[in-house]
Formats: C-alpha cells, structure tokens, sequence
C-alpha cells in the first residue's frame, strides 16, 4: 500500500479542510500524484480537495458503504496514487452513538492510516498538552502521530504551544497555521461554498496551498505517513469487483471533471444517459456515475441553464445541488424545462435526488422570489431557515415503484433546507426509520417512471440502483422501438 494519512481534529471548525487542502496543493507542486478523501457523506469538501489534487476525490462512510467494499473503494482509488489523504469529519471521536460507530478514528483502524490533528490553539498555551494528550488515551489504539498548530498569534505563542505538545504528549507538531482571514472558505447553510458556484475556485486553492506550504514541516508529514504502509485486508469475504474507479480525472476550473476511463472493466455502453451537472447541479458521488457506466449506460453531461435535453438519451439523472440559488437562470431555460415535461409524459425514466426533487416540482419560492420549473411533480417547493432534513437515513421501500423490490432497506443521507408544500395525491414509496425525507414518515415519489426522494443515496452500498435504473431504460427503450415499429 502506498503511504496514507489521515487529518482529523478535536471537534469540527478546526482547520480540517484548509490543512487537507494545503497538504494536498503542496505534495503535488512537489511531484507527488496524491488521492484524497473525504470521511462522511460530504460532497462540498471533496470538491475543494478534487481541486487541490487533480483527482477526483472519494467519500469513504461506513454507515453508506460496508466496511468490506469501503476498504476495497480506497484500495482501487489508491491505484497510482504516490499518497493518501483522508480528512475527517467533525471531531475524532464523534459517531453516530455511545459506542462510536462510525468516527473517524475507526475509519483510521480500519485503513491502517496514522492521524494528524489540527488544533485551534487560539487562547491557549500549555493547556493543549492536556488536549491532546486525553485524545491519545482516550483510545489507545487510535494511531495520533502528529499536531498542526492552528490560529497561532505569533512566534512566542507558537513556541509555547510547541514545547508542551512534544514534551508531554511525544509527538511532533509538524505545521504553525497563524491567524489568517485570507485562509477562509466561505459557508452556507449546508457548509462551505461548492468549488462550482466560485469562478476564482482554482486560484484560491492555489493561494490557500502557497500560504500552506510556508507553515507546513512537509518532510515530517511525509515520513509520518510513511510509518504506516501495512496493506489492507477487507473485513471478512472480498466482495466482487462489480465497478472500477475511472483511471484518469480531467478536472476544470469550476471543480468538475470529466472522466476518461483507462482500462476499467464495464459493460459496453447500451444506453445513453443524461446527467444535469452544472453551478445548480454537481452533488454526484464518482462512484455513482462510475455505476452507471459499468452497467451499461454512456453520461451525457446537459447544462441545466443553456441546454437542450438530447434527443437519443434513455433516461435522465438529476443529482443534488442548490437551485433555489438559480432560479431565474432556471426559469429561463424554458425549453428544456418543457422538454423533460414532454418526455416524462412519454415515461422516460428519471432519477432524481434533493435538488432533482425540487427542480421537478411546480417551482421554488426562494426569498421571496419564485421560479417555475418542470411541473411533473404537483408540488411546489419552499426553502426554509431551519433544516428541514440533515443526517444519516434508513428507510424501507413499501410501495412498488420502477426500481427497488417492495421490503428492501436502504440507507442513505439527507441535506435539505426546503419542503414541498401543496403536494398531490403522490403517496410516498420510502417509510422512514431515520431521518425526515417528505414530511418524517415517508420519502420518494413516483409519477410515471420518474423516481425522486430527498435521500441520496451511494452506489456502492446501494447497488441495486444502477443496475435497476439501466435495465428500466433498456426496457423503456426496447418498448419504444417495439411501438414504433408496429406504428411503421
């Protein structure tokens, strides 16, 4: 296994994300080719880092994925790959219970991954001797191997700061971050602003990773992770390699990419597929897209703003974003709005999540603006203040619907600050056990062969989905031709 590291911090707001960021800019100006990574069902933080590293960045999430095909995703993403870097998420030890299932500390067992913690030092000076040091005792086990230094005032603050972690504690500090309003990403609602909807992404990453580099003991980073090149072994039975990480990752500006698969096992592509991935619509997990090539389906990528939708495609996925942010761009695009219309009414098979939801209904009432969109959906959608869903969801499919067998359990997340309001007699297919999805009881409508939920869901521990959403278009596509030719 290649060398591999892991950036996590006592709670979150640390610096997680500008370190990673800055690791990742520095080791590849330095001829390093680096895979990165993101621990949780995130999909803002893996773009900024797909920026800083030239490869498309992968969730890893034990609660989504088994830990049999987690560990397989990081080996075949590793391939080629010089080093490994998986920033955490929330603080070391947080999870999903008492017992901790699912924190970034035992994702660092389970990849053999040494950790970095990232300390926001401000007002404190001896006292993060003691910080640290209760988090290396807390679990033994958990492999702490080094401190970056984080909201330093200055030179005498740092030295204090440095002189307590290494002479109680015994661990270098290999990085001093100072006070710094230009090392700053700008948040939302849902966390950091996407790399899609900022014009200046790519240059900011590079000035973030130029003022990294000058705080950054690089050497020692590198030999940290170095110290830890066990190889993985999947927890029980190997899976079977149903997918392949695409081998080369072309990204642009805007932090989306277009893959170039390089000897990567799939199907022939039987069907095409249109993918709406543009500054409203990026919210897609490599591996779902990937999923959908291996099982037979060549992307067509479609700009929601300018587009029209192409005529030979055989079904449409829209994936998660922030319409409510583009609503007259949106609205404006009244051509392909109504040519989705249209070809719903001739059941071509939709799948859509969040963002895909929204777009479907009737329109989006945003402050205190309101922008129609394609109407398939009788609902209209309105944002709010307060979340309306965010977390971890498990839900039980009860009704049939096009794609997944009635009495299959999924699991999945949610991010939404929006509800649908005025729905119609749409009942939904999903009965929650977790999470909020429509209204806390249910999630997923089905009109027609559209598909739409407030859960995302991942490929990899869901692979019923694009298996079943291809073989709908196959059929959709079969059925249409059969049509055509007795109307011949």
């Amino acid at each position: 296994m290649s060398p591999r590291l892991m950036i996590s911090a006592p709670s979150g707001r640390s610096g997680k994300t500008i370190v990673s960021i800055g690791i990742c800019w520095a080791m590849r100006r330095h001829g390093l080719s680096v895979q990165s990574f993101k621990k949780g069902p995130d999909y803002i933080d893996p773009s900024w880092l797909t920026l800083a590293t030239g490869r498309s960045s992968r969730n890893l999430d034990s609660f989504l994925i088994p830990k049999d095909k987690l560990v397989l995703s990081f080996q075949q993403a590793m391939q080629g790959a010089d080093i490994g870097l998986v920033e955490g998420a929330m603080g070391l030890y947080d999870g999903l219970d008492r017992e901790d299932n699912g924190t970034t500390a035992d994702l660092a067992k389970l990849l053999n991954s040494p950790i970095i913690l990232v300390v926001n030092a401000a007002r404190m000076t001896s006292s993060i001797a003691a910080m640290v040091a209760g988090y290396q005792r807390f679990q033994p086990d958990v492999p702490i191997a080094g401190v970056i230094l984080n909201q330093v005032s200055g030179k005498r603050h740092e030295e204090k700061l440095r002189g307590a972690v290494e002479q109680y504690c015994s661990i270098p500090v290999v990085g001093s971050i100072p006070r710094d309003p230009d090392l700053h990403i700008g948040e939302r609602h849902l966390g950091l602003t996407p790399t899609a909807e900022s014009t200046e992404a790519e240059s900011f990453v590079h000035r973030i990773g130029s003022m990294m580099e000058s705080c950054l003991d690089l050497e020692n980073i590198l030999k940290i992770a170095n110290n830890r090149r066990d190889s993985l072994s999947p927890p029980g039975k190997e899976p079977e390699r149903d997918w392949q990480p695409s081998g080369e990752e072309l990204v642009s500006p805007n932090g989306l990419s277009d893959r170039r698969c390089k000897g990567a096992w799939k199907k022939k592509a039987s069907v095409k597929i249109g993918v709406l991935r543009d500054r409203a619509f990026h919210f897609y997990y490599p591996e779902n897209l990937e999923a959908l090539e291996n099982a037979g389906a060549e992307l067509i990528f479609i700009d929601s703003f300018r587009d029209r939708l192409p005529a030979d495609i055989g079904g449409l996925y829209i994936g998660g974003g922030f319409p409510e942010l583009f609503l007259e761009a949106l609205e404006g695009n009244r051509v392909l709005r109504q040519e989705i219309a249209n070809a719903i009414e001739e059941y071509l098979p939709v799948y859509a999540e969040c963002a895909g939801l929204m777009y479907l209904g009737r329109g989006i009432r945003s402050n205190g603006k309101y922008g129609e969109m394609v109407g398939s959906i009788p609902a209209d959608v309105e944002m709010e203040r307060r979340p309306q869903g965010h977390g971890y969801v498990e839900v039980e499919v009860v009704r049939e619907n096009p794609l997944f067998p009635v009495g299959l359990r999924l699991r999945g997340h949610e991010f939404h600050h929006s509800r649908l309001v005025h729905l119609g007699d749409l009942q939904g297919i999903y009965k929650i056990y977790r999470g909020k999805g429509l209204d806390g009881k249910t999630d997923g409508l089905v009109y027609k062969n559209v598909f739409a939920a407030y859960t995302h869901l991942h490929a990899l521990g869901v692979p019923q989905w694009a298996e079943g959403f291809i073989s709908l278009a196959l059929r959709q596509q079969k059925s249409q031709t059969l049509q055509s030719t007795s109307e011949a």
